[in-house]
């Protein structure tokens, strides 16, 4: 069986902005909904890992965009996981089209156990030979180190709401990025398009609990973010784009 897993897809309205652009949060969801079915279909899913007591936690996504998405009707994406190395496993993605890819996207996930919520080592709580040993690539992407803001240009709070949740009981991922980029001006989206995006996922929020979204704007194209817990002042997620 191959381990690389691709499907068509085709972006629904709901999943674009008012200028016709792909929405962030659809990508993200494009992301795990595929690294999902991959997983699955290879053995170390949803249904494993909670048969044995063990969840999948996303840690880290760097995403490279040659061309932004927009007014795209139809798109392909394909994952490949990379295998594990001690605690971590690794996945790349692509989002292209026939004529051009759009995107190039890798991640860092782990395997926690659901009861005192410590890591576990990849390789050896899938015990699956198609999640063999991270092997390195020329062209492998490069994870940025994302500072905290040192000051605060924008600032915005939400609430966790029931849809926001997911079946871990915690607020999926692609909500991160909407309260990431929700407090930019309006007029930031006019003339702006993501080029470059680093996530660093440090901590679960649930139903009911407040996050605050913080950003500092560094250049007229760079932006830093930070998500935290307001009620207990934790770091949630860090974010850093890089616009065109």
């Amino acid at each position: 069986m191959k381990s690389c897993y691709s499907e068509n897809i085709k972006v629904k309205y709901s999943e674009i902005d008012y200028v016709k652009r792909l929405k962030p949060s659809a990508i993200l969801n494009y992301l795990q909904d595929l690294a999902s079915y991959n997983a699955e279909s290879l053995g170390f899913g949803y249904s494993y890992v909670t048969s044995h007591n063990l969840a999948w936690f996303l840690l880290k996504y760097h995403m490279e965009f040659y061309d932004y998405p927009q007014n795209i009707h139809n798109l392909t994406v394909k994952t490949e996981p990379r295998g594990c190395h001690k605690l971590f496993a690794y996945r790349d993605f692509e989002i292209s089209t026939e004529e051009k890819i759009f995107a190039r996207i890798a991640s860092i996930w782990a395997v926690a156990d659901i009861d005192t919520r410590a890591l576990v080592p990849a390789q050896k709580a899938l015990n699956n030979e198609k999640m063999a040993e991270f092997k390195k690539r020329e062209d492998d992407l490069n994870f940025s180190k994302i500072q905290i803001p040192s000051k605060i240009d924008y600032e915005k709070t939400f609430e966790v709401r029931y849809d926001d949740i997911d079946v871990n009981m915690h607020a999926n991922n692609c909500n991160y990025i909407i309260w990431a980029f929700e407090p930019l001006p309006i007029e930031f989206y006019n003339n702006h398009k993501l080029k470059t995006l680093d996530m660093q996922f440090k901590k679960e929020i649930k139903y009911g609990e407040k996050v605050v979204s913080q950003i500092e704007k560094t250049s007229p194209n760079t932006t830093l973010h930070l998500l935290k817990n307001s009620m207990t002042g934790e770091d949630l997620c860090l974010v850093r784009a890089v616009w065109d």
